[in-house]
């Protein structure tokens, strides 16, 4: 069965007055066999630790393996008289027997396992509070995360170096920015880490982000603030956007971007995922900060980064107002280059929260001298952008602009195999009757009939048929 003795299943059931009953009888705690060996195993797997203690001071025995285990998870549990007994007994606190927690003491600081008692008494047995491991890295960056002060004082007074690398956040000062749950101790956490020689200027080695890159992501002034006042350097390049303040104008936001600015930020600085700051910026909606870089002089046509230029990325996300204001102060709307290719193409397939909106962002561009049938970008012209998206209006707008409906380029060669690829079966119509060619061979799907096929889609290959299209396969499905 399950349980050999009797001792072991009121182990398992939690049973501690008959437990203690029968061991006053003489059962013998250290039987092996059933489910989990011993009656102790059985305790320690149910982690019912005054069973466990109940156990020990009776003879229940403990090989080294076994007591780190107890060790471990007592102090993860907060059971203090079993911690106790096993340090007194010469439990190495300092021991790692697996899992994601490490030592001891990485078990009496992890979530919500805060336990001062606990943690006094293993760093007075000996326990190092700079072993690595766990899922924080070590046990300061763990209570730096969630703001337990006063642990955080009896590891930093037991010898706990700040600097020292903490897993994947970096060090104890990356993992108080990162993880500032809703609190005003934020500020005094940091503090505690740089007044015990914390480095304000640490950079993690996955990315070489520092606190002050982090805090600039996260959007927190008061953090900011201190760091800098702390001695942390602006200018230090690393981590996703390139720079603390190429950071904020895309996640920051417009308060974060000024105490940057303020304490000297360059604006000239670029890199990063999106290239410019203009761009980073225009990305993420930042209309007033955009404003605040355009009356600096940053240059709307600064090239680089995922949508190559500023405009491209506002008409991608659909900011009308930042488009507005790029265009006025010089915008130019036929870069190509980037995720999408050109301004126009952008703003055909892009994010823009309404359809109207969309339509009428194309208009401006036009207005302002964008080239319908310059190329570039995934579906190589705005014609053929608009068409795989189904957006009808903004394909008539073009068309009666002077677009190409027989443009090649991009991903599916042409706007009508582009339409065809997403099924639009009102847009292959109007292409049809526009003039598009069905046999024009060239990308994902060599024809539009074949990308109707591929869709399964009949009601477009009865269309395409009509109309002329060739219907031998130049290429298999698999190779599509």
């Amino acid at each position: 069965g399950e349980y050999v003795t009797v001792l072991q299943l009121a182990s398992s059931r939690h049973d501690k007055k008959f437990v203690a009953e029968l061991l006053k009888h003489g059962a013998d705690p250290n039987i092996r066999g059933g489910k989990h060996e011993t009656a102790l195993l059985t305790a320690v797997h149910t982690k019912y630790f005054k069973i466990v203690k109940l156990l020990l001071e009776h003879g229940a025995e403990t090989s080294i393996d076994l007591a780190t285990r107890i060790l471990q998870e007592a102090s993860g549990g907060g059971a203090h008289e079993v911690v106790k007994l096993l340090l007194n007994r010469g439990a190495d606190p300092n021991a790692a027997r697996g899992g994601e927690k490490g030592t001891a003491l990485q078990y009496a600081t992890t979530y919500d396992n805060y336990y001062v008692e606990i943690t006094r008494m293993l760093l007075d047995h000996g326990a190092d509070p700079n072993i690595q491991g766990g899922d924080y890295g070590t046990p300061l960056a763990a209570v730096a995360a969630e703001g337990q002060l006063e642990i955080l004082q009896d590891l930093l007074q037991s010898g706990a170096n700040p600097n020292v690398k903490a897993g994947d956040f970096g060090s104890a000062l990356h993992a108080a920015v990162h993880y500032p749950k809703p609190r005003d101790d934020v500020t005094q956490v940091l503090k505690l880490l740089l007044d015990n020689g914390a480095d304000v200027n640490i950079q993690r080695p996955s990315d070489s982000q520092t606190a002050l890159y982090s805090a600039s992501c996260l959007g927190l002034p008061k953090v900011i603030q201190l760091l800098i006042e702390k001695g942390a350097d602006i200018h230090i390049q690393g981590g996703e956007y390139g720079t603390s303040l190429l950071a904020a104008c895309h996640w920051g936001g417009l308060a974060v971007f000024k105490i940057l600015l303020q304490h000297g930020a360059d604006i000239t600085i670029n890199g990063g995922e999106y290239g410019t700051m203009l761009q980073a910026a225009s990305a993420a909606g930042e209309l007033e900060i955009v404003k605040i870089l355009l009356q600096m002089g940053a240059n709307p046509n600064d090239t680089g980064g995922k949508y190559m230029t500023a405009l491209q990325a506002a008409c991608f996300k659909g900011y009308m107002e930042i488009v507005k204001i790029l265009l006025k102060n010089g915008a130019d709307t036929n870069i190509t280059g980037g995720m999408a290719g050109t301004a126009v193409q952008a703003a055909s397939y892009g994010y823009n929260p309404t359809y109207t909106g969309s339509l009428q962002m194309v208009k401006l561009l036009l207005e302002h001298g964008a080239d319908v049938n310059i190329q570039g970008g995934e579906y190589g012209s705005a014609l053929a952008a608009a068409s795989h998206a189904g957006k009808l209006q903004i394909v008539n707008l073009l068309l009666e602009k002077g677009a190409d409906i027989n443009i090649q380029g991009g991903k599916y060669c042409t706007a009508l195999q582009a339409a065809c690829a997403s099924r639009q079966r009102e847009l292959v119509e109007l292409l049809l009757e526009k003039g598009a060619d069905p046999n024009i061979r060239g990308g994902q799907f060599e024809t539009a009939y074949q990308a109707a096929l591929y869709e399964q889609d009949h009601y477009l290959m009865n269309i395409l048929e009509r109309k002329g299209a060739e219907t031998d396969l130049i290429t298999t499905l698999n190779e599509v």
